[in-house]
């Protein structure tokens, strides 16, 4: 008889990270080989048993290093197939840079003794920082001692920089650190799924305002780093750039951005594919007895709780798979990019995803900003991008993974974090 845990697992199967839970199956061998009661035993020897496991950890951390190092050649021999971790983990990505895991499990055991524990193995999360910790530390480390080091951080809006619903406000102990990486001439791009096609920007200045008054006022940046901020909107539908001259964002036309691949969708085909995702929607929300509505907008649908009303986390995640299915059978969605995804309250299909939203950024900072160097271009090996939504179905960050590094995070606090970590890191570099 199968068990509920194996039916529950098969059924959040688009939930789940199988590089994460591959590392977890590692990590319970030691774990539970170090199982031992506290009680009866000596401090002497609680302090062997918590050094044991610690290099137990350690090691594994080490040997997946390796192994990312290995799929790394094996991509730049077009020969990823033959990568053991491919082998290993079919459904893995490609990476950009190493990752620097024995290292990042020491810095982060420090915080959150997993060697120290006994009842409690590591987790999710605890596997899921240790690699975020592993890519800054890579990062910071070629900001110095690589021409073509980190250039471009990409940050998700809602759950990333500011609570869900809210706005950046003056007082976010995030601004002061980003303020610190503009100063660093790193370019900050939001990539928002937020859509407003308003091109005077005065939506995305009330999300963001209290960084941007802060970018204009800041004695720490020149003229040259406050226009370093950019927002892309919508996913990859409406780009914005800070200017000195307006001190606010500029509307930057869509001929001076737009990939080769976005010029070439058809009109018709965008208005044919939302028309489906509308009247699809519409349906779910008679079939599941939603207290919802739709709202259309010029690149996006969305399907919105009324007021006061609240949808579940079930519901979202049920209408965010339907839909998803339906798409991939749309003929005329076939030759263009739809994302649709969980937007934690609401489900959102979009035109266009953050892969097309960084790679975006990174053609049109390539065009502008490098003068024409190659060696200097953004690439997905300089860029970082930083969101919470990375599961790999109705998760519109985890698209991102194909044009950056990435950092997945669960809150702004998180990303606070994070962005002091990474400006330590890369202040007092020759220390790690």
């Amino acid at each position: 008889m199968t068990s509920r845990y194996r039916v529950e697992y098969a059924l959040k199967q688009h939930r789940r990270d199988e590089f994460i839970e591959w590392i977890k199956g590692l990590l319970a061998v030691p774990f539970v080989l170090y199982a031992v009661k506290s009680n009866g035993i000596t401090c002497v020897d609680e302090i062997k048993t918590n050094l044991d496991a610690k290099r137990r950890y350690a090691e594994i951390f080490y040997d997946i290093e390796k192994l990312v190092d290995d799929q790394l050649q094996m991509q730049l021999n077009n020969t990823i197939q033959l990568s053991r971790l491919k082998q290993l983990i079919p459904s893995i990505g490609s990476f950009f840079t190493r990752l620097s895991l024995e290292k990042a499990f020491y810095i982060e055991d420090d915080k959150r003794s997993i060697s120290k524990r006994r009842l409690v193995a590591p987790s999710f999360n605890d596997i899921r920082i240790i690699l975020n910790t592993a890519q800054i530390l890579e990062l910071s480390n070629n900001f110095h001692s690589d021409k073509n080091g980190l250039k471009l951080i990409t940050f998700d809006g809602d759950v990333t920089l500011y609570d869900d619903g809210n706005s950046l406000e003056s007082n976010s102990p995030i601004i002061p650190l980003i303020i610190s990486l503009l100063s660093k001439d790193i370019f900050i791009g939001i990539v928002t799924a937020a859509g407003y096609s308003e091109i005077s920007g005065a939506k995305y200045y009330s999300r963001l305002k209290g960084l941007i008054d802060e970018i204009e006022i800041s004695d720490k940046l020149t003229d040259k780093q406050r226009e370093n901020l950019l927002v892309m909107g919508g996913e990859a539908n409406y780009l914005f750039k800070y200017n000195n001259k307006i001190k606010n964002l500029k509307f930057i036309e869509t001929e001076d951005w737009y990939l080769d691949s976005m010029k070439n969708w058809e009109e018709i085909n965008i208005i044919k594919t939302l028309n489906f995702v509308e009247s699809a929607l519409k349906e779910l929300i008679i079939k599941l007895e939603l207290p919802a509505h739709i709202i259309r907008k010029e690149r996006g649908v969305g399907l919105v709780p009324f007021e006061n009303k609240k949808l579940l986390r079930e519901q979202l995640e049920e209408v965010v798979l339907r839909v998803d299915n339906l798409i991939k059978n749309f003929p005329f969605a076939k030759d263009i990019k739809v994302c649709a995804f969980n937007g934690g309250s609401d489900v959102w299909v979009d035109i266009g995803d953050k892969s097309l939203g960084v790679e975006a950024l990174q053609d049109y900072l390539t065009k502008n900003e490098t003068n024409g160097d190659l060696k200097s271009k953004f690439s997905p090996n300089n860029t970082l991008h930083v969101g919470d939504q990375f599961a790999s179905v109705g998760a519109n960050d985890f698209r991102a993974r194909l044009s950056a590094c990435t950092v997945w995070i669960a809150s702004p606090e998180e990303t606070r974090a994070m962005l002091s970590d990474l400006n330590k890191y890369i202040d007092e570099w020759s220390r790690y």
